[in-house]
């Protein structure tokens, strides 16, 4: 792969470390700016805001899609090749492998398996765990409206719901109302844009994620702007608001049925301990701790009236680096503290989630920032301390934060991921982490870089989709020959169709990392003998247009201030705004056909034979790569 500037690696670096240091209390937050039909205006001075310092900046870019979703908004622990399950796996004894063997022993390599500098796996499908189930299958829309589909790469197959953020409230384009300017009238209600926004996500084939809680400004005397210059403040009577949310839920009701509105999940505030979403107008962390539970708890409240008591709801924290107040602290709430809205023990609550953001793509987690499984095992210990079972986990947003190198005004990635090869990889990680941590889903700002152009992200994403309801098989990674990558893999079997699935990833936090990964899988088979055929699908430059786009950027002069934030996000016709019209011709005519050829990802298949119950995988990946195998017996 050509890597663009990278020459300039160390300089870029050391600028962003700089950044890193003003901005970990910021690091998790939204689009500045929305794309294509994506695109809501609040009528506001969008800032682009680094750490505590804020310039104006409007980025005025368009893609042709809007599944390309709108942009803003680290790195994971290396894991082990065991499961971690709640579920116990079972080793029933395999037909035909003698106990001498000790095929399966831990400490034992399978017979016939040479120890060599291969990264070695073992799997036997009748060795099943818990079912697994679709990990990204959710984006998120930054506005009161719902994304369109692309006419080549439909991501509704994997992606199930669609997260409309901050939808009820806390500007003059997000109130619900007939004029949401006029204090006096605090219950002329107008939901027909939230109305509409459902059943366009609905006509996708997705179920609605409604992030609620953004407070309207006529609910709050004298409001004090947060981001985006929307009301940070709480209302001054909660009973009015919780008028306007039970309002809100009975008009979805009465115009989707309540069984179907029953099927949707809700959200109160988008990172709540975060003091430029929420705080309390005496900027003290108790009070807007409290006003939180308020909010909460009356949400919820209004929700149940209205819809009942099988509603989905839960909560968005940061959580992946310190906010205003501990979060814990909410946990413990709606398990043991006092409802606010009802004098009650305890809050509904369904799934708890956070934001997870990689500060740099190719560094490592910044000091003061979680990894991906620490963030989400602070949720997971603190709800089990406080007796809270069965609930989802989940990250609401993130990814990547920033690029190596800047736009004009910013490291920041539009969509909060690189369009190099790296990033499919990551995302693989991500995946199995996920898996081996009880970690339920992902939600991404989107898949596509623009019309009919997929990324890596993309190909992972509906590759992992695949492994939606089947049992995971244990992995166990015999040999390794990299000291420096983490290569690893995830398997699944589906015994009605006697269908494996494994994903194999080599991956280094590195966009430079080119050294390939030798792979060997020696596998229990569920017949004795016969010849079986193997899918493959590679994630690598061979599927990626950005490879091509940053020799083309050279080739064509076009140069990273033609861009506003960082061009290492795939969403590459940001920089059409300041092109000139022979190289936007150049572009459409000769550039973008030349991309839709290189991001078509072509299966390979070969055939295999099996002896003994037993068949053997050898393979070579490329450094920061992912390989997806199918093998039906």
């Amino acid at each position: 792969m050509n890597r663009l500037f990278l020459n300039k690696k160390l300089t870029a670096i050391v600028l962003v470390t700089v950044l890193m240091i003003s901005s970990f209390l910021t690091a998790c937050r939204k689009p500045l700016v929305e794309m294509s039909s994506n695109i809501e205006t609040d009528n506001i001075s969008q800032n682009v805001v680094m750490g505590d310092t804020a310039g104006n900046e409007s980025q005025s870019a368009t893609l042709g899609n809007s599944s390309t979703i709108q942009q803003n908004s680290p790195q994971s622990q290396v894991s082990s090749g065991t499961i971690s399950s709640k579920e116990e796996l079972t080793k029933p004894s395999i037909p035909n492998v003698s106990p001498e063997s000790n095929f399966w022993s831990d400490n034992t390599d399978p017979e016939g398996v040479v120890v060599s500098d291969k990264n070695t796996f073992i799997i036997n499908t009748a060795n099943t765990g818990k079912t697994l189930s679709s990990f990204f299958n959710n984006i998120n829309v930054w506005g009161v409206h719902a994304p369109s589909k692309d006419s080549k790469y439909d991501i509704y197959e994997f992606v199930d719901y669609v997260q409309l953020m901050q939808c009820s409230g806390g500007s003059g384009n997000r109130d619900l109302f007939k004029n949401p300017a006029d204090s006096s009238v605090l219950d002329d209600y107008d939901f027909t844009r939230l109305i509409n926004a459902c059943r366009g996500i609905l006509n996708l084939g997705a179920k609605p994620i409604l992030k609620l809680g953004g407070v309207p400004i006529k609910f709050t005397k004298n409001y004090q702007n947060g981001y985006y210059n929307m009301n940070a403040n709480p209302p001054d009577d909660y009973n009015v608001y919780y008028n306007y949310i039970y309002a809100l839920a009975d008009a979805l009701v009465k115009e989707f049925g309540r069984q179907e509105v029953l099927s949707w999940r809700f959200g109160v505030m988008t990172e709540y301990e975060n003091k430029e979403w929420f705080i309390a107008k005496s900027g003290d962390a108790n009070d807007t701790k409290i006003a939180y539970f308020k909010l909460y708890d009356y949400t919820v409240q209004a929700l149940i009236d209205a819809i009942g008591e099988d509603v989905f709801v839960g909560a968005h924290s940061m959580t992946c680096t310190e906010g205003m107040w501990d979060e814990a602290e909410f946990i413990e709430h709606v398990a043991k503290g006092t409802n606010y809205a009802t004098g009650k023990i305890g809050t509904k609550i369904s799934y708890l989630s956070a934001s997870y953001y990689h500060q740099v793509a190719g560094t490592m987690t910044a000091k003061r920032q979680k990894t991906f499984v620490q963030t989400m095992s602070y949720l997971q210990d603190a709800a089990k301390k406080h007796g809270l079972n069965n609930l989802e986990f989940g990250v609401d947003e993130g990814r990547m934060l920033m690029g190596i190198n800047p736009g004009r005004n910013s490291f920041d990635l539009n969509n909060r991921v690189v369009g190099y090869s790296y990033q499919g990889a990551f995302d693989a990680k991500l995946y199995k982490d996920a898996v081996d941590n009880d970690i339920d889903y992902f939600s991404s700002w989107g898949f596509l870089g623009s019309t009919n152009m997929p990324t890596v992200s993309y190909y992972v994403a509906k590759n992992t989709s695949k492994f939606d309801g089947l049992k995971q098989l244990e992995t166990v990674k015999k040999t390794t020959s990299s000291k420096e990558a983490d290569i690893q893999a995830v398997s699944a079997y589906d015994p009605a169709t006697k269908t494996l699935r494994i994903m194999a990833y080599n991956f280094k936090n590195d966009y430079e990392y080119n050294k390939k990964a030798s792979l060997s899988f020696t596998i229990a088979a569920p017949i004795q003998s016969g010849s079986v055929s193997i899918i493959k699908e590679y994630v690598n430059d061979d599927c990626n247009y950005f490879d091509e786009w940053l020799k083309d950027r050279k080739d064509y002069n076009i140069t990273n201030d033609m861009f506003s934030w960082s061009p290492d996000d795939p969403s590459i016709e940001a920089f059409l705004s300041n092109a000139s019209e022979e190289l936007k011709n150049v572009y459409y005519k000769k550039l973008k056909p030349n991309y839709l050829k290189a991001s078509v990802l072509n299966p390979k298949v070969e055939n295999a034979n099996i002896s003994g119950g037993r068949l053997t995988l050898n393979d070579t990946i490329d450094g920061n790569s992912v390989v997806f195998y199918e093998i039906k017996f």
